[in-house]
């Protein structure tokens, strides 16, 4: 089965996925260490004499009761970069801060790492109303987590385990005195932090933990084959089968893959999608059947978008289901891409589908929704999609065609990029190569230290419209199709692999609103700007009867415009761009069918 490159040997290249992810890591610096630590140091006592204007504040304010949960989300995000960088200024920031963490913990008794008081977890003892503070704790243990695996700092280790210290007595309290209150205040990712604890030390301690997370009401309402999703909180849900996957790892066990399955089943096979790849409405699961009754300015919370993600990449390497694929990809273009502002790095808490939209962008200081946490992770993992390997099947899977690098082990490695000529520092394409003017060109190039046999997969995404054209060394390739994958077996040395992906323009549209179709590009969504749903005349449901493609150059990524087409045969006309690419723009994703005599 595949398993994941490791995080040192694979990293972004120059393309549109680094320069969003570059945004992310100078946001990353940007933040100031005291204002990340403020409510740790304040819940530990420590006296500032800041005025309240120059802290963080919204969700990370003194006064909200999830305080303190992004500096988790920061740890784990700086982690990540660290790895795959050696990036060493997010390493000594990190150090400082989990250096001040150990402090806090101190001073707080020697086990309590909390932002917020111990006694929240008292009111979930009493059946009290509080707002989430397992979800706020879980943020802080998991982005320690990463920077013990990832960042290689043992101080964030230590403090895991004392802090350990103190959920073993508390929930040992809380089985013979109230169990309920182990499953409450949002708790679904404890689990797998457990569980990866475990995995990473083989501290008994951590594995008691995880044991007594492990029997949720949804896991027995998966097993018995009911939706436990419809209506119900998405993301507090998919934590829970990041912990079955966990425990599948460590464990081995058939029964908690078959937890995994079930619930993709339920969450992703069973259910619909809008055409972006979201499920959801106001932080809730939409029924089956039901997406065109939810379409508004609340759809696709980004907490979501990012934990699918996750949930599809375990699949991945249980399965070697090309299908998991591509769901990642549509998410990444239409999820990642399109709830982060390009020039500022902010997140968007939903991503509205409504006709008439504007996304709303976080502040930089001032918001710090959940969504703003896993934004700020979620261009972190660019890198760690694009390849896998099986190692017993000898093979290197490229799932994702994103300008990246791949050791694929001490004497080989893989670059791809978009198929472009470089001359005098300017990117063009040459007239005589049929004028390559978009991104599903692919170039890779495979640079072995020595003569070495392997196979090179690569994953055929399911909009692939036409003849896939695969070039080795600039003749055509005998390449065999497996399960939605290209096989190129050989012994490869110094070679370049040249592939074309025809994407055609598609409609999607809603299972309970037929007439509404919004449009795609191979894996991205296109938005109208225009401020409401104008209709779309079509002949015989043909969109290039309706929609011309628009080329100018340009000079950003690509030396020309990507994905960029004009409305032609419709009474008032418009342009349509990448979903991605909107910002402050007033936007329509679907539109009104009509017919086109």
């Amino acid at each position: 089965m595949p398993s994941r490159i490791q995080i040192e040997n694979t990293y972004l290249l120059p393309g549109l996925f680094k320069e969003r992810a570059d945004i992310n890591r100078a946001y990353l610096m940007e933040l100031k260490s005291e204002n990340l630590l403020q409510n740790f140091l304040l819940e530990a006592g420590v006296r500032t004499d800041r005025d309240v204007t120059e802290m963080h504040l919204g969700w990370e304010s003194p006064t909200c009761q999830l305080r303190g949960h992004f500096l988790g989300h920061w740890l784990s995000a700086a982690a990540l970069l660290i790895a795959q960088n050696q990036d060493r200024e997010l390493k000594a920031k990190l150090d400082t801060i989990i250096d001040a963490l150990a402090r806090c913990q101190e001073l707080n008794g020697g086990r309590w790492i909390g932002s917020i008081p111990e006694k929240y977890f008292e009111k979930l003892k009493k059946n009290e109303y509080i707002w989430s503070p397992q979800y706020t704790l879980h943020k802080t243990l998991l982005g320690l987590y990463h920077s013990a695996l990832y960042a290689k700092n043992q101080v964030a280790l230590e403090i895991l385990g004392r802090a350990a210290d103190w959920y073993l007595e508390w929930t040992e309290k809380m089985m013979q005195k109230n169990p309920h209150a182990v499953y409450s205040g949002e708790e679904g990712g404890m689990l797998e932090v457990w569980a990866g604890l475990y995995q990473l030390t083989e501290d008994e301690r951590y594995l008691t933990l995880a044991q007594r997370y492990a029997h949720p009401s949804i896991f027995g309402r998966l097993a018995d084959g009911e939706d436990p999703l419809s209506n119900c909180h998405a993301n507090a849900s998919i934590p829970w089968a990041h912990g079955a996957a966990k425990m599948y790892e460590i464990t081995g066990d058939a029964a908690w893959l078959e937890l995994v399955k079930r619930f993709w089943q339920c969450a992703v096979s069973d259910r619909d999608a809008f055409c972006t790849g979201g499920q959801n409405s106001g932080e809730f699961w939409i029924p089956p059947r039901k997406l065109g009754m939810f379409l508004g300015e609340r759809t696709q919370e980004f907490c979501t978008v990012y934990n699918m993600v996750r949930l599809a990449d375990y699949l991945f390497c249980f399965t070697g289901a090309h299908e998991y694929l591509d769901y990642i990809e549509n998410n990444l273009y239409n999820g990642f891409l399109a709830q982060q502002n390009k020039y500022t790095g902010m997140p968007a808490y939903f991503l509205p589908m409504k006709a008439g939209s504007v996304k709303k962008w976080g502040s930089k200081t001032k918001d710090f929704w959940c969504c703003h946490g896993t934004t700020v992770q979620a261009h972190t993992i660019y890198p760690q999609l694009c390849w896998y390997a099986d190692k017993e099947q000898n093979r290197l899977i490229l799932a994702q065609y994103i300008n990246s690098v791949c050791k694929f082990n001490a004497h080989v490695t893989i670059t791809q990029s978009v198929d472009m000529k470089y001359y005098n520092d300017g990117a063009s394409f040459d007239e005589r190569d049929d004028s390559r003017m978009f991104r599903w060109y692919i170039k890779l190039h495979v640079k072995a230290e020595q003569p070495e046999r392997f196979t090179l997969s690569l994953r055929i995404p399911a909009w692939v419209a036409g003849e896939l054209v695969i070039l080795v060394n600039g003749q055509h390739a005998e390449v065999e199709s497996v399960n939605g994958f290209a096989e190129l077996d050989r012994v490869w040395e110094d070679d370049t692999v040249n592939l074309y992906f025809p994407a055609a323009l598609t409609t999607c549209s809603l299972p309970d609103m037929p007439q509404l179709l919004a449009f795609r590009e191979g894996p991205i969504v296109l938005a109208g700007l225009c401020e409401s749903d104008r209709g779309i005349y079509l002949a015989q449901n043909d969109p290039t009867s309706a929609l011309t493609p628009v080329t100018e150059h340009t000079y950003d990524t690509f030396p020309w415009r990507q994905s960029v087409y004009r409305t032609i045969h419709q009474p008032e006309n418009f342009e349509l761009v990448p979903l991605y690419d909107i910002t402050d723009e007033c936007y329509t994703v679907y539109f009104t069918k009509k017919s086109l005599n």
